[in-house]
């Protein structure tokens, strides 16, 4: 069964038999699982010729040796093309062409591996390649993240002061040898010396403070203006987080130099600025970016992984599972992460290198140990004591805000980029990075809360307080002696000093919230998750500290009565921050089960799963009762990416008549007979239209279905037969058929082109359902399908008019009715709409005729869901005689 969708998809037919004769079940199913198991949404190419895309006009010349203006095509001619198997800028991959590509390459080592030692040798290189790809992506990814860690934190330092002793200590390092440090200000050391202490010589003051205000500003514009004058100049491709992007690239589509090695330079550097400029943003979404760099670039050492887009791509899904496991510390977190939301082919072996390439990485920045902790992330917390059932009250609601957080900040972000790409605002990103950066560090600076770096800022949350803690949010009261020290009875009622941290974490809060909205999106490298985190944990502590002094001054109520005793520690603040930040970022980005894995693995204790599972999903369903995109596929939609999402539904009754090109006011379609034409008006075809491909059929009285051949293969065919081939002119006969139609004597050279002809393209009749053709594409990741009446072709469905469809669909408010074709007289398929037999002519086009000056159903862009007239409409087939079908 697997063979015979294999054969009847048409690709690499020459395979077949070697496909048929497969030495085990395992590689039929390995060889059928590309065209039938794509289980997650993509993006396709816009074959019926979007002309925005490079590449995509291709001008034929008439001169017999003039070389063609397009290359990077794969045919199966007899003899190899030079450049061929590549595939143009802003085009999808071919995935079932692919994986045949991949088979007949193995096959053939595996043939060859016992004539020679030299041919085992390859063979043994060839099955290790996959491995040694992913390690060196992985140890890659470990180094560049921790020195992004190392720099980073550097230069955030670098805004308050310079380390005397060395300049190349942060803060922290540089007191770590000091012998004057309290523990109340275990911060301050005389090898550390503020901006004010260097040029004023004070460190206290109005004046002090003025200067290291204006220093703080001074260096948060210097980063933020360096950032993006890089990303501008060297690569544009640097910006933003890059999680949208990599997940239309593991779903197929090709965008030249997003993953190439300027980019990963530029990222890398314009990454440590924008996070040390103070910028609403993080580390962690850019640095996925930053992995698929090193794995698209360690890929083309290996020529499995060079010449095969698809196998390239598996690389790519284990480098983004890397990229989360160094982002976080959480290396099985990184793998489903990879899983769950970037990935669109993940079969079982790309998810054992994923989980290696994260264990690479994750051991790679341990050896670094870039904070000083041996930790992999700076805010990794450990609790001891356990909750409590009345807790999950507050969890839920915590989850709650979090789906709510998450919904208000992507309509609010996504409104805000729109603007941009719409106003002459957009077309000046430096200003725009420039004016954000001095808000940010002018409001920031105030408040200790939001003039640290966020990642602290999270730390400090998270931590429980104890004995070692010297945090404002820690200075409790003793119920003893009412002094400020940490007795060893573990109540803890609150003091002022405890209460005035609290405005400031609420200000924090609404600050943090305002300026994430305008900062993710900037020409910038930006990440979402740690600003998301931030404001959850935020939320969180303040939650906690509210719950923990309710328990405390109310424990004789019954939601605590039975639990917190006396005197007794039963709420941990600290909790309440980390549930807080997984279900704000569960409500943006709309992840659960690896988000729940990855915040696990920050706290080391399986005893707080429940509680992160109950926000979570709190904040998904909270959410999805708002819309069920994520804040990446909202963007992936903004950018226009042709991106099927998976988790949309589709519960529209419409047919594929009124999606499929051409429509009732469009030129009929274009189409190539299969033994009839010859090349000057194949040509002319090619020249005249921007279609990136032709049905084939099998003459203008037919119109039967031969097969579907692509713009490219025909163009590359064409100049090579004219190169290698005497005697091809303009007048020479094409045909796709086995043997060449009967010429006369006189006739030229025929140009044989059925070695590029795909004999069983995807079809569907006119009455499929479009929920069924939206199901397809998704899950076999076509690139188009042709819609079919009787053998007929009446017309074409590409990925683009189905994107059309769905977003007019979106802007119904009401349901559509059931079509008018359910309702109509039916006649055998043998005969027309008026109850005569059909005749056989050429060109079709699908019309509908109207009675009363009605308007159609489908309406632009093959949409479906206008508004039809109450009458009955007929069905016909419009010929280019006049007559109907």
């Amino acid at each position: 069964m697997e063979s015979e969708q294999l054969y009847h998809r048409g690709y690499c037919r020459n395979s077949y038999n070697s496909i048929a004769s497969a030495s085990s079940d395992e590689e039929l199913l390995d060889g059928a699982g590309v065209a039938m198991d794509f289980h997650t949404t993509e993006d396709d190419n816009l074959l019926d010729g979007d002309a925005a895309s490079p590449g995509s006009n291709y001008v034929m010349t008439n001169g017999g040796g003039a070389p063609s203006t397009t290359t990077h095509l794969l045919d199966f001619l007899e003899e190899p093309i030079p450049g061929v198997g590549t595939y143009d800028d802003f085009h999808t991959i071919d995935w079932v062409r692919e994986k045949c590509k991949d088979r007949e390459r193995h096959r053939k080592i595996n043939s060859k591996k016992k004539e020679s030692a030299w041919e085992f040798t390859k063979s043994l290189y060839d099955a290790w390649s996959g491995w040694l790809v992913v390690t060196l992506t992985g140890l890659a990814s470990g180094a560049l993240a921790g020195l992004i860690d190392i720099a980073a934190d550097w230069l955030n330092d670098l805004k308050e002061g310079v380390c005397l002793s060395a300049m190349w200590f942060n803060h922290e390092q540089c007191c770590w040898t000091s012998n004057e440090t309290t523990f109340a200000e275990r911060d301050k050391c005389p090898q550390w010396k503020s901006w004010a202490e260097l040029i004023l010589g004070q460190a206290e003051g109005p004046g002090s403070y003025i200067m290291n205000y204006f220093m703080y500003i001074y260096w948060a514009l210097s980063f933020a203006f360096l950032a993006v004058c890089l990303v501008k100049v060297f690569a544009p491709y640097a910006c933003g987080s890059g999680i949208p992007e990599i997940k239309t690239i593991l779903s197929g589509f090709i965008i030249r130099g997003y993953l190439g090695k300027w980019t990963l330079m530029i990222k890398t550097v314009t990454l440590v600025l924008a996070v040390a400029s103070g910028l609403s943003l993080g580390k962690e979404g850019p640095l996925v970016h930053v992995a698929c760099c090193c794995g698209n670039i360690f890929s083309y050492l290996f020529p499995k992984y060079s010449k095969n887009e698809a196998k390239k791509r598996e690389v790519l899904s284990a480098a983004s599972a890397a990229g989360v496991s160094v982002a976080f510390g959480a290396p099985i977190g990184g793998v489903l992460f990879s899983l769950e939301e970037v990935s669109y082919y993940f079969p079982l072996k790309t998810l054992w290198r994923s989980f290696f390439a994260a264990l690479v990485a994750a051991f790679v920045l341990r050896s670094i140990n870039p904070f000083g902790n041996s930790r992999l992330v700076l805010f990794y917390v450990e609790y001891h004591t356990p909750w409590y059932l009345f807790e999950l009250i507050p969890f839920i609601l915590l989850g709650v805000f979090g789906g709510l957080w998450g919904a208000f900040f992507i309509r609010a972000n996504i409104a805000w980029c729109r603007r941009r790409k719409s106003t002459r605002f957009g077309k000046y990103p430096v200003l725009e990075v420039i004016l954000v950066a001095a808000i940010t560090a002018v409001v920031a600076f105030p408040n200790p809360y939001t003039r640290q770096n966020t990642s602290e800022l999270i730390k400090e949350l998270f931590t429980d307080c104890g004995p070692l803690e010297s945090s404002q949010l820690c200075q409790y009261r003793s119920q003893m002696n009412g002094s400020k020290a940490f007795s060893d009875n573990p109540s803890r009622p609150g003091g002022p000093d405890v209460y005035a941290p609290m405005w400031q974490l609420c200000l924090a809060l609404i600050f943090k919230i305002i300026m994430t909205i305008f900062t993710f999106g900037l020409k910038v490298p930006s990440g979402l998750f740690i600003p998301s985190m931030a404001i959850g944990a935020i939320a969180g502590r303040i939650v906690g500290i509210a719950v923990e002094q309710l328990a405390y001054y109310h424990h004789d109520w019954f939601l605590f009565r039975e639990w917190c005793e006396v005197g007794a520690d039963c709420i941990t603040p600290g909790l309440y921050a980390m549930v807080g930040a997984a279900a704000c970022l569960g409500g943006v980005t709309r992840m659960t089960v690896s988000l729940v894995v990855i915040v696990f693995e920050l706290t080391g204790g399986l005893e707080y799963i429940v509680p992160l599972m109950a926000a979570v999903m709190t904040s998904k369903w909270v959410g999805d009762a708002f819309g069920r995109e994520g804040i990446y596929e909202a963007h992936i939609r903004l950018n226009g990416y042709p991106f099927l999402d998976a988790k949309e539904e589709f519960t529209h009754v419409t047919l594929a008549r009124e999606v499929m090109r051409p429509r009732r006011s469009d030129p009929p379609l274009a189409v190539l007979t299969q033994d009839d034409l010859t090349v000057d008006e194949l040509q002319s075809t090619i020249n005249e239209t921007s279609y990136n491909g032709f049905p084939v059929i099998v003459s203008k009285e037919s119109q039967r279905l031969v097969g579907f051949a692509l713009r490219r293969d025909i163009t590359i065919a064409i100049e090579n037969a004219r190169r290698k081939q005497e005697g091809i002119t303009l007048n020479s006969r094409v045909y796709f058929t086995q043997h060449a139609p009967t010429l006369p004597a006189d006739s030229p050279r025929p140009l044989k082109l059925r070695s590029i002809l795909d004999m069983s393209p995807f079809t569907v009749t006119d009455h499929t359902p479009m929920e069924i053709v939206v199901d397809i594409f998704r899950k076999m990741g076509l690139r188009q399908c042709l819609v079919t009446h009787n053998g007929i072709v009446l017309g074409i469905i590409t990925k683009k008019n189905i994107l059309e469809h769905l977003e007019e669909l979106k802007q119904d408010k009401e349901p559509l009715a059931a079509p008018w074709h359910y309702h109509k007289k039916r006649h055998p398929a043998s005969h027309g709409s008026n109850g005569k037999p059909r005749s056989r002519v050429h060109h079709v086009q699908l019309i509908r005729s109207f009675q009363d000056g009605r308007v159609g159903g489908g309406g632009r862009g093959g949409g479906g869901g206008g508004g039809r007239g109450d009458d009955d409409s007929e069905e016909e087939v419009h010929l280019l005689d006049g007559s109907n079908l």
